[in-house]
């Protein structure tokens, strides 16, 4: 099978949508996935600041921490599961409705964490709860990520899908901000003994309201065109992950390891810095905080730029000269991030964020061109969130052991290696979508869309 097979050609431009379904399909991509990463962020920054204390107070704060962190991982290893299981149902029943099931499920496993008691109520069984939880949000977002990015890239024309792709791309740092914003919202509100006694709670069950809303835009839409044209043509496979393991092992190898250094980045930008910036730095949680929102603003801001330049030049090239970049920010991450100098801390944050929505950008569209469409759900998902298990699981918890034991400059090492493993696939990936971005949209349609 091709990689492109069916991705935007001009056999199937009469099924892609015009008008108001167009956009209501970009929306229907963004919001879900805006909500996803919602959901995912509370629960990041209530594992920093909450769940310590309330869930593992039997042990001393540094351990405490590092427990808590560890349910975090939980869900990136949760989410290859969510890959092959709604990754299945995606390949083989279709999009809309498998995307529905996995908003549900992130939704749930949500609200159920604001409802759950601490441990001064039940006792370790507290935190296993928590943990299970954990894992509900990690099978939601497993599958919610890649059937978001096909929905978008296979509505596009053949010249606008790294702009079509980078729509669900954009939930991240709009989920992040929302997240953000609610958090410091209610810790200025509120007094702390408050806030860690029911406060906390709010965000987990204010996320029941964007689940209705995104079920509500997500059963309006359409199938997308390419998986129309699977059925069309019965080109469906039994067991698509299967059919990935065994027919693609290449494309996932390289897919997984070429979105390696966008999860080490933004976890390190946003937990561990947090974290290791308000237990080592002495930054108050509301100034890193309000720190990390700005910096989050521009995380947004060059993820359209990304995927302009994407378009114009391939995405491919546009990741490389993103990794780049990142190993060269991790060379001065100790210098940025120190004690007393927020205004360098800001920059810090300004520069790693910038980046992190240089390489999401393409991300999506780059990885959902190496399968065919037959199982691009499965695989596109499936490397992704591998990525997340070797990239992001463990971030936040290596690198606070790394500066404890070796100097905050370890993490930045940690960085620039992450980044020189993801510039090794990037240079290992097929060539040809980065030959044909520089052609006319009819002659691209040949292409494989790398």
């Amino acid at each position: 099978m091709r990689a492109n097979d069916d991705s935007g050609t001009d056999a199937g431009a009469d099924l892609l949508p015009a008008g108001a379904a167009r956009r209501r399909v970009l929306f229907a991509s963004l919001v879900g996935t805006t909500i996803e990463f919602f959901d995912f962020y509370i629960y990041a920054t209530a594992a920093v600041l909450v769940f310590p204390a309330l869930f593992f107070p039997a042990a001393d704060p540094a351990s405490a921490t590092l427990q808590s962190l560890a349910t975090f991982a939980l869900a990136f290893f949760a989410r290859p599961v969510g890959s092959a299981l709604f990754g299945h149902f995606g390949d083989r029943v279709g999009r809309k409705a498998t995307l529905v099931a996995a908003l549900l499920t992130m939704g749930v496993s949500t609200v159920a964490i604001g409802l759950l008691p601490t441990y001064a109520q039940i006792g370790v069984a507290a935190p296993a709860l928590l943990a299970l939880c954990r894992l509900g949000q990690g099978l939601g977002l497993g599958g919610e990520w890649g059937g978001a990015v096909l929905l978008a890239t296979e509505n596009a024309p053949p010249h606008r899908r790294a702009w079509y792709g980078m729509f669900p791309q954009l939930g991240a740092p709009i989920g992040f901000f929302m997240a953000t914003g609610i958090f410091l919202l209610l810790t200025a509100g509120m007094e702390a003994e408050a806030f860690f006694s029911w406060g906390w709670r709010v965000p987990f069950l204010a996320s029941a309201v964007l689940v209705g809303v995104g079920l509500w835009v997500r059963l309006r839409i359409q199938e997308t065109p390419a998986f129309r044209r699977v059925l069309a043509g019965q080109q469906r496979v039994r067991l698509p992950m299967a059919e990935v393991l065994l027919r693609h092992p290449r494309a996932l190898l390289v897919g997984t390891v070429l979105a390696l250094a966008t999860f080490v980045l933004f976890y390190l930008m946003t937990v561990f810095a947090l974290s290791w910036g308000t237990s080592r730095l002495g930054y108050t949680r509301e100034q890193f905080l309000w720190l990390q929102m700005v910096g989050v603003v521009c995380f947004a801001a060059t993820i359209p730029l990304a995927a302009l330049y994407a378009d114009r030049f391939g995405r491919r090239r546009a990741m490389i000269l993103a990794t780049l970049a990142i190993f060269a920010f991790g060379l001065f991450f100790a210098p940025l991030f120190v004690a007393g100098d927020p205004s360098a801390v800001l920059l810090f944050l300004v520069l790693g964020l910038a980046l992190m929505g240089l390489t999401y950008g393409p991300v999506g569209t780059l990885l959902a061109g190496q399968f065919p469409a037959a199982v691009r759900y499965t695989g596109a998902s499936l490397a992704f969130n591998l990525a997340g298990i070797f990239g992001a699981s463990l971030a936040p918890y290596i690198a606070t052991w790394l500066a404890g034991r070796y100097g905050l400059q370890s993490v930045g090492w940690y960085l620039c290696g992450a980044a020189l493993l993801t510039l090794a696939a990037l240079l290992a990936a097929p060539r040809q979508e980065a030959e044909a971005a520089s052609r006319g949209p009819r002659q691209r349609d040949g292409a494989h869309a790398a």
